[in-house]
């Protein structure tokens, strides 16, 4: 079939109209090509011109023929997730804000997507055999679940860092679960040695042809969900997702600006943007550790590559606020590698935005309850409502008395507090407290702040920089009781 940039309309019912005739004539052509290769060939599908990603030759284009044909084949299978508009946040960043909630996946994330369609795609001889995979979770979830679904024996081989919550699930779906490798590149070598020796089929998360166009119908849904839009801002990890939802945006609607986002300390698809191929980069501790992929997949940059627009990288600070406001206002528990898109426009990244419509996927909710606690107090942290200090106090019987007085006159609550006497360097009657506090917004914080200072209590708030060289003259003072005003970044 013959690719053709569609003819955009200004009348939304016409436009659906033609989206579906569009739909049915290339998946009529795909499906049926595709299915009558996967009878008789024991090449691995979506088309003839894909060997087994191991021994591809060239990376492979994933044209909107083998995603219109992916969204054909699985979307009995599939939860057609809800893409609702945010009251609360397009107020706040001042656009018209939809979220497809990926999240609502039986196993927590769009790898099911992709997951059911690579199964769909396997010839008899390979569902008979099984397939494995290395992952940490969200493709070891999809494939476990889907593989059980459909009878197909499934090996996971997942690293020591796991979390136990996720390798508990993939057990509960009936996957033989492998601990092998410290990180995930030692578990996919010990996952390659299983493929010859078992004959298993291996099929990588965000790099196989069949997962890209799986993945592809969360744009293809969006599209039929908020057809006007102006841009889409997608996580981008291994690139398997925007890489797919890229192809069906530059297809139907090519004004449609697709934009890519990841965490600095691991901008692997921006290295590779730069240098114009596939690079290694440096990947290190994430909140979205769903996107700590050092090396972005061959297939998925050679798709993306001339689709995606733009790229942006955003700190930890920013993915944290963004999980603190999904939480707070959206009631949504979403993990961090599927917040950094909100992360994005929370660190006013995309100002050209203001006043458009823009889709953000939420592509994953697998987030542990304990982690969850921490990124919900680094959130709270970078939107001013916790705040550290320390402030020098009198060791006398009361002295600690009037701080705390203080903070309950200005409705700051306290969640820590710590005594140093051994290094302080000022009076030997004085005593150093270190204090977490809660409270409501960052006025509020000042206005504490204000307060100690006022009441005569030597006060450095922490909430900035302490490897500055400014942070630790101050420091320095406050310990040799030289320190009479407050440290403000």
């Amino acid at each position: 079939v013959k690719k053709t940039p569609f003819p955009i309309i200004s009348h939304q019912s016409m436009f659906k109209r033609l989206l579906r005739r569009s739909f049915f004539r290339k998946v009529h052509s795909a499906t049926k090509a595709s299915e009558s290769k996967a009878s008789v060939s024991t090449k691995t599908p979506v088309a003839e011109k894909k060997a087994t990603e191991e021994h591809i030759e060239a990376p492979v284009d994933v044209s909107f023929d083998e995603v219109a044909g992916a969204y054909h084949r699985i979307r009995d299978d599939i939860l057609r997730t809800s893409c609702t508009k945010s009251h609360h946040l397009s107020k706040a960043l001042g656009m018209e804000l939809y979220f497809k909630k990926e999240f609502q996946h039986e196993s927590g994330s769009f790898k099911e997507r992709g997951a059911c369609n690579a199964l769909h795609l396997l010839t008899q001889d390979q569902k008979k055999k099984g397939v494995i995979a290395a992952s940490a979770g969200n493709h070891a979830l999809a494939l476990a679940r889907h593989g059980k679904r459909m009878g197909i024996p499934v090996t996971v081989i997942m690293p020591t860092v796991a979390p136990m919550t996720k390798i508990m699930n993939c057990r509960d779906y009936g996957a033989k679960v492998i601990i092998a490798g410290s990180h995930i590149v030692e578990a996919k070598a010990h996952a390659e040695s299983l493929v010859k020796e078992q004959g298993l089929t291996y099929i990588n998360g965000y790099d196989h042809p069949d997962i890209i166009a799986g993945a592809g119908t969360v744009g293809w849904e969006a599209m039929e969900q908020v057809p006007d839009m102006d841009a889409i801002v997608v996580p981008v990890g291994g690139a398997g997702l925007i890489a797919g939802i890229a192809v069906v945006m530059k297809t139907l609607k090519p004004d449609v600006e697709v934009i890519g986002v990841e965490p600095k300390l691991c901008s692997s698809f921006t290295a590779a943007m730069k240098a114009g191929k596939v690079v290694d980069g440096v990947t290190g501790a994430t909140l979205a550790d769903g996107l700590a992929v050092p090396r972005v997949g061959e297939n998925a940059f050679e798709t993306a590559k001339n689709r995606v627009d733009r790229m942006v990288c955003v700190d930890e600070q920013s993915i944290a606020l963004a999980v603190l406001r999904l939480t707070e206002l959206e009631k949504c528990v979403v993990e961090g590698g599927g917040a950094t898109g909100l992360a994005a426009l929370l660190g006013d990244h995309l100002p050209h935005l203001k006043g458009k419509k823009v889709v953000l996927p939420l592509c994953g909710g697998n987030i542990d309850i304990t982690v969850l606690g921490r990124v919900i107090d680094r959130g709270l942290a970078a939107d001013g409502r916790l705040l550290r200090f320390v402030s020098t106090v009198s060791d006398r019987p009361g002295g600690i008395n009037g701080v705390t007085k203080l903070l309950a006159e200005e409705g700051a609550s306290i969640k820590e507090i710590f005594h140093e006497r051994a290094w302080l360097q000022s009076n030997v009657y004085d005593v150093q407290i270190k204090c977490v506090v809660e409270v409501s917004d960052r006025k509020h914080g000042e206005a504490v702040h204000k307060a100690l200072l006022n009441a005569g209590y030597p006060t450095l708030m922490m909430n900035h920089d302490e490897n500055s060289s400014e942070f630790t003259a101050a420091s320095q003072d406050l310990l040799a009781g030289k320190h009479k005003y407050g440290y403000r970044s």
